[in-house]
Formats: C-alpha cells, structure tokens, sequence
C-alpha cells in the first residue's frame, strides 16, 4: 500500500525530470543519456502502477492528484487565471512540468489512471472466499484460484 501510494509522485517527478532533461540537452546538441534512463525507469513504474494488483487505491488518488495538476495548464491557456505553479518547482522539474502540462499529456496520463483503477477485477481479492469453495460440495472449486480470466464458476 505505501509502495502504491509513492509510486504515482515519483512517476510525476521522473516524468518532469526527464522531458526537462531531454529538452535542456537537446539544444546543446547533447545526448541526455541520464534523462533517457530516468525516461526508461518511470515507464516501467507507470506499468507496474496502471496494470499490477498493487492496491487501486494508489492509482485512483494518483490519477486524481495527476489529472488536477494537468488541468491547470488547460484552464490557464483557455484565459482562466495563472494557476500553474511555475516558482515551486526547481528549474528541471518545471520545464518538464510546462511541456507535459500545455501539451495535454498530464491530463492524459492522469485520466488513464484514473480509468485503470475503475476496472472491477482489480477491486476483487486475490483469492477466492471459503464460502465459495465450500459450495461445490468437496471444498474445492472447479477452477484454480489464481484463473483471473474467468470471473464467474458455471457448471
């Protein structure tokens, strides 16, 4: 559950470093090696976050606190007032967080956590109750547990 709960700040804060990075370097005509690998890093963690059995819990509160921060951008740039806090964030981290927020992908990345954790199977428990088992007569039922591919047992 902690792990769950780290996981979507530390994609943001890799996210921002790592298109900062890039954009820095790559008018200097310099390989962002560093930034590549940071870039790298945050996309397997974004996987294990949007499609493991880690708690949804950590992926809705992520994607609602990463859809709010995707948002501000938007409305500043359809004439609402200057929300986007550019003096909080260290030079790095805010080129990074301006070029993923006015182009849509916060908002995006946001909105695809928040639609990962919305699935019913990942709200389900990862083994089946006694209760279950205890109904097909011999204390076991016809398909493994660990069968997620089928949510209902039929006869």
């Amino acid at each position: 559950m902690v792990a769950g709960l780290l996981l979507p700040p530390l994609t943001l804060a890799g996210l921002w470093y790592g298109v900062g990075e890039f954009a820095r370097q790559t008018r200097t005509f310099q390989v962002p090696w560093t930034a590549a690998a940071v870039l790298a890093a945050t996309a397997i963690v974004l996987a294990l976050l949007a499609g493991s059995r880690i708690s949804p819990v950590a992926s809705l509160i992520g994607g609602l606190v990463i859809t709010a921060l995707g948002v501000l951008p938007l409305v500043e740039i359809m004439g609402g007032p200057q929300l986007v806090p550019q003096s909080l964030l260290p030079a790095q981290l805010r080129d990074g967080y301006l070029t993923l927020g006015y182009s849509g992908l916060t908002l995006f990345l946001g909105a695809a956590l928040l639609v990962v954790s919305l699935f019913p199977s990942r709200w389900r428990a990862a083994a089946e109750p006694p209760a279950v088992s205890a109904a097909y007569g011999q204390g076991t039922s016809p398909y493994l547990p660990e069968d997620a591919t089928r949510p209902m047992y039929r006869d």
